[in-house]
């Protein structure tokens, strides 16, 4: 028996998918039929929602979600009516509306994710239903231009912990230091760092390391059920003995494709960024760690000359490195 149906599919006018809040989301579904075909309708939903689904520290599970958008309307029949004969040939039925202003972006992890999609239905008489979906992505803006004015600001954290333990004969302080130079970046641009580790203890840092790292807590009922954390990019500095020091000039840490700060309008996922100085002493004391969290953004300082337009082939450095897999979360199609 050959099929009616030979495509169904959701076209959007937009053809790489990416809308922000307030745009008008526009297209049309096609269809395909080798033969008459009957139809009692064809049903299109718009669906925007936010989901977390985690074992807790106790290994419950738990699960919550959000809506942000869900509109429904018919491109075909109606209720009082028969069916529809739809001849063979290509038939094309578009859609349009607005989107709500403040959705959250579009954001996929580990334990949760927000997504938007559309799908539809073609109803035939004899019961048979006919679906098909497609993803687009959502992408709310920041705008380091109108954020607070201190993120244009170098950002610094300075610190003298000791080390060798507060009573022992020949303890000692490590002065700290880390200045990036900025509060605020965007993907592709480069985080500029300086600082010291001056180590006035008898104990010997193995090393030191700067890194990059994303911190996703992913929320059920307002509290914190669980959190993933990534290394981006990190530089290792070397060891450094008692009565040395170690002096880091202009570092660089490259800022990958990554998704921005937080995620506005969600009650379930929070995004962060933080550039961490971690002092690894060779003794069985604790890390010291300097956090400095930066803001990453979707629109650079006007000021800045040195955003990229384009992504390059590849974002490693020499200088830098990367885990094998990057926290780049698309949608899948």
């Amino acid at each position: 028996m050959p099929r009616k149906l030979m495509k169904f599919l959701i076209l959007f006018d937009n053809t790489n998918l990416l809308y922000f809040p307030g745009q008008f989301l526009s297209g049309r579904v096609l269809l395909e039929l080798q033969e008459d075909t009957p139809a009692l309708g064809l049903h299109f939903h718009v669906v925007g929602e936010g989901v977390v689904t985690a074992r807790t520290a106790r290994q419950e599970r738990t699960y919550d979600k959000e809506n942000y958008i869900d509109f429904r309307m018919r491109l075909l029949g109606d209720n009082d009516s028969g069916p529809t004969i739809l001849s063979p040939g290509i038939h094309s039925f578009p859609f349009k509306l607005g989107l709500p202003l403040g959705l959250p972006s579009t954001f996929l992890g580990k334990h949760g994710w927000i997504q938007y999609y559309c799908k539809c239905a073609l109803r035939e008489p004899s019961g048979l239903i006919h679906k098909n979906h497609q993803i687009f992505i959502i992408m709310n803006p920041i705008d380091l231009n109108i954020e607070e004015p201190a993120l244009a600001e170098p950002f610094r954290c300075e610190i003298e912990p000791t080390l060798g333990g507060l009573a022992c004969i020949g303890s000692g302080t490590v002065k700290c230091k880390i200045e990036l130079d900025r509060g605020g970046y965007v993907s592709g641009e480069t985080i500029h760092i300086n600082g010291y580790v001056r180590n006035f203890s008898k104990v010997t840092i193995r090393h030191t390391k700067i890194i990059l790292l994303e911190t996703i807590n992913y929320l059920s009922r307002g509290k914190a059920v669980q959190v993933e954390k990534r290394e981006i990019a990190s530089i290792k500095g070397p060891k450094i003995r008692p009565n040395s020091r170690d002096e880091f000039v202009n570092k660089k840490l490259y800022i990958p494709p990554l998704p921005p700060t937080n995620i506005r309008n969600s009650n379930l996922i929070q995004l962060n960024y933080d550039v961490y100085l971690i002092i690894e002493p060779k003794s069985m004391e604790k890390a010291i760690k300097l956090q400095l969290p930066i803001v990453l953004a979707t629109y650079p300082f006007r000021s800045t000359n040195d955003v990229m337009t384009n992504w390059p082939d590849s974002v490693l450095r020499p200088d830098t490195h990367y885990p094998s897999s990057l926290p780049v979360f698309r949608p899948s199609t």
